[in-house]
């Protein structure tokens, strides 16, 4: 009789490249879907909520698009860009959004995707995170608390009409 073994799922954060753009288009409306019970968003009129932003991570730079995989299949995905997405601030990396398929999540691999992409882009880090997203909010907490080894709660801001927390910290590379 043969022993069956549990293996961990082997995780990759890959660059998206250009002709990956409709995969990530794809997987951003999966994400505006979840995102939609909390922010209200809205579908167009071609039954998509869209990403206007999404062409400029292959334009502009500073701007970043990467997949996530589990055991060679798609889970999700990162967009980072330079320059920070409420506080202004030119100088941090914004994780302008992170999305983890439901079936994936859970299982460490969004933490494991987080920290990969922390360690990739050394200074420092901004992450914000709707009031109201309890489980993102703890999700994020316990994260940034991981990979900082400090206690992370976050500072809560008002923008865009919207209650955030935004956590800081520093990413010092590999």
């Amino acid at each position: 009789m043969s022993e069956v073994r549990a293996t961990s799922p082997q995780l990759e954060v890959l660059p998206a490249a250009r002709e990956q753009e409709p995969v990530m288009a794809n997987l951003l409306e999966l994400y505006a879907h979840d995102f939609s019970e909390i922010r209200g968003l809205n579908l167009r009129e071609d039954g998509r909520f869209g990403y206007e932003a999404l062409p400029l991570y292959w334009t502009e730079p500073g701007r970043y698009p990467f997949l996530i995989r589990v055991d060679g299949s798609l889970a999700g995905l990162v967009l980072v860009k330079r320059g920070a997405g409420i506080s202004g601030a030119e100088v941090v990396w914004d994780l302008a959004e992170f999305f983890v398929v439901r079936g994936c999540r859970r299982r460490g691999v969004g933490t494991h995707a987080a920290l990969e992409v922390w360690r990739r882009f050394p200074g420092v880090w901004e992450v914000r995170v709707m009031q109201k997203n309890d489980a993102a909010l703890r999700f994020w907490a316990e994260t940034i608390s991981m990979f900082t080894g400090e206690e992370s709660d976050g500072v809560a801001i008002e923008h865009g009409g919207d209650a955030w927390v935004l956590f800081s910290f520093e990413s010092r590379g590999r």
